[in-house]
């Protein structure tokens, strides 16, 4: 299966450059220099397995259209493209729902890297699709956390976060092995995304007070989830 990228880039040159280089990796690469040619797209022909979004764009910056997109599309998986390296650019990006972010210029084996960590866990088949959690049903199929107050729509890092904790209910889980395992890198924006998933999960959660994702101070977390 051909895997097809939805690429949006205002640089003519740089998005010259990473559309051949993606498609010499074997990828077929959509380039929008205008964002909101995208719009029309999405009441369409969608059939994109990844997006890889600029942040810095005129008329639709990368953010807004992660926005419009995972409104018509909410299990979609978006990288980032951002010239910056402010935190607030990546934090803002993360909680939008994006799954990974790079700053340009990018090393090309990293992106490549990164859209396949992404891909892997987006197209893995899993034998088991909906666990109990405490009052929660998870459907990973749907990327759905439902309870019976509300229904969570999750994106792919959130879900992958959530199998990785049940792995280790009544147990502590050191935060190195969270971003080995799940970001594979471990560097200070990656430790600060961390805590955002984090936080977005117990905020979740927040319906049913059994469940609990404890912070332990330079360690990592502590995890109890209820036994159903």
């Amino acid at each position: 299966m051909k895997i097809k990228i939805l690429l949006a880039e205002d640089d003519s040159d740089f998005g010259m450059i990473l559309k051949q280089y993606l498609e010499l990796e074997d990828f077929v690469v959509t380039w929008f220099q205008n964002p909101e040619d995208i719009l029309p797209v999405l009441q369409s022909d969608f059939n994109f397995h990844i997006g890889i979004l600029d942040i810095m764009m005129p008329n639709l910056d990368g953010f807004s259209l992660a926005k419009v997109i995972l409104k018509a599309k909410p299990d979609f998986p978006i990288l980032f493209l951002t010239a910056k390296n402010q935190k607030i650019d990546r934090l803002t990006g993360l909680k939008i729902g994006a799954d990974d972010y790079i700053s340009k210029p990018c090393d090309p084996e990293e992106l490549i890297l990164r859209i396949k960590n992404i891909l892997k866990r987006t197209l893995s088949s899993e034998t088991i699709t909906q666990y109990k959690i405490g009052s929660y049903i998870l459907d990973t199929d749907k990327l759905l956390l439902s309870h019976p107050k509300e229904k969570i729509r999750l994106t792919i890092r959130e879900k992958d976060l959530l199998l990785y904790l049940l792995k280790f209910n009544h147990k502590t889980i050191k935060r190195d092995d969270i971003l080995d395992n799940l970001w594979e890198t471990n560097d200070y924006f990656t430790g600060r995304s961390l805590d955002v998933f984090i936080s977005r999960l117990r905020k979740y959660f927040q319906h049913d007070a059994e469940i609990k994702i404890q912070s332990l101070r330079g360690i990592g977390f502590e995890i109890d989830f209820p036994e159903n």
